[in-house]
């Protein structure tokens, strides 16, 4: 990616910053940005979701342990995009903890995912943030992420 953030950044720009691929990448877009403070993604919610075969076969509902993931990968994309003039050098970040966890109402094929994370603070490699999911402006999960940074 260049220096310059434009965007929106889409799918192939992502794959830049996270090193998670299909079935597992569960941000699509960014569509919002204030570099070292808050990010807004897009998970677009398909039928052809594999978990959706097993989760429920006749009542197809997005598991929220991967509402939780999507969350995550928009704090990582959050800071790979603040930190985007060193990537060189940066660290990945994985989900190390997750707190006040809540889900408010379904996710379900045909819904599209608002991923709405703010970075609390940053300390020691570690990354403290704020997260919610939003459903056609209603929340349908919120949460705590911590996020610790390693050299690969």
């Amino acid at each position: 990616m260049t220096d310059a953030i434009k965007l929106p950044v889409n799918v192939e720009q992502i794959q830049e910053l996270l090193p998670h691929r299909y079935p597992f990448l569960l941000v699509d877009r960014v569509i919002e940005l204030e570099p070292g403070e808050r990010v807004v993604a897009i998970k677009n919610v398909s039928m052809n979701e594999p978990f959706f075969q097993g989760h429920f076969p006749n009542h197809p509902v997005m598991p929220g342990v991967l509402v939780i993931e999507a969350m995550a990968q928009a704090a990582g994309t959050l800071i790979m995009l603040s930190n985007q003039s060193n990537s060189d050098t940066n660290p990945l970040f994985y989900l190390a903890k997750v707190d006040k966890a809540r889900f408010s109402a379904k996710v379900v094929p045909g819904d599209q995912l608002r991923l709405e994370v703010r970075l609390k603070r940053m300390l020691r490699g570690m990354g403290l943030f704020e997260a919610r999911a939003v459903v056609d402006g209603n929340e349908v999960a919120s949460c705590e992420l911590m996020c610790a940074g390693r050299a690969e």
